[in-house]
C-alpha cells in the first residue's frame, strides 16, 4: 500500500479557546517572547486533533483542565514572512467561573500576564487578524454560529 497523502501540502495549524466572563470580557495572555497579546492556545502538534491541543494549551498556559465546547471559528492565514499558510481553530472556553478564574496559573516563562478585554482593548492589544479573529469568534458565540474566516476576514 502506498502513501497517496506523502506529497500533499502541510500546513501549520492552531487551536484557541475564546474564555468570557460575565460581562463578554475575553480572556487575553500576554507571551513573555513577544509584543502582542494572544488568546489561549497554541500550535497543534503532529498527529494531535485540534481539540486535544486546545485542551493541552489550555492546561499548560493556564493551570486549568477545561473541555472546549463547539467550534466558533475556523480561520485560514496566507503564507507570510518566512511562515507557511496556516489554518487557525477558535472552541468556545464559555464562561468562566470564580473558582476557575482563581486557579489560573500562569508559566512564567511562557506567559506574562493574563487581562480581561473589551473589543477595544482587543483591537488595541491584538494583532490586526487576531482582533478580528477574536471578533468574529465571539459574535459567533453569541448567534450560535462557526465563522469561516480568510486571515480573519469573513468571507461571505
Amino acid at each position: 500500500m502506498t502513501d497517496d497523502t506523502a506529497g500533499l501540502p502541510a500546513k501549520r495549524m492552531a487551536a484557541g479557546v475564546l474564555f468570557v466572563d460575565d460581562a463578554d470580557r475575553v480572556l487575553l495572555v500576554e507571551p513573555t517572547y513577544k509584543d502582542v497579546w494572544e488568546l489561549p492556545g497554541g500550535s497543534v502538534e503532529a498527529n494531535e486533533s485540534p481539540r486535544a491541543a486546545a485542551v493541552r494549551e489550555i492546561e499548560e498556559e493556564l493551570g486549568l483542565v477545561v473541555e472546549p465546547g463547539r467550534l466558533l471559528a475556523v480561520d485560514w492565514l496566507p503564507p507570510r514572512d518566512g511562515r507557511t499558510e496556516g489554518l487557525m481553530i477558535v472552541f468556545d472556553g464559555g464562561v468562566l467561573t470564580a473558582e476557575q478564574i482563581a486557579a489560573i496559573r500562569l508559566p512564567a516563562d511562557e506567559l506574562r500576564s493574563w487581562a480581561w478585554s473589551t473589543r477595544e482593548e482587543q483591537e488595541r492589544l491584538l494583532p490586526p487578524v487576531l482582533a478580528r479573529r477574536a471578533a468574529a469568534a465571539l459574535t459567533a458565540r453569541g448567534g450560535a454560529v462557526t465563522a469561516y474566516l480568510e486571515n480573519g476576514y469573513p468571507t461571505s
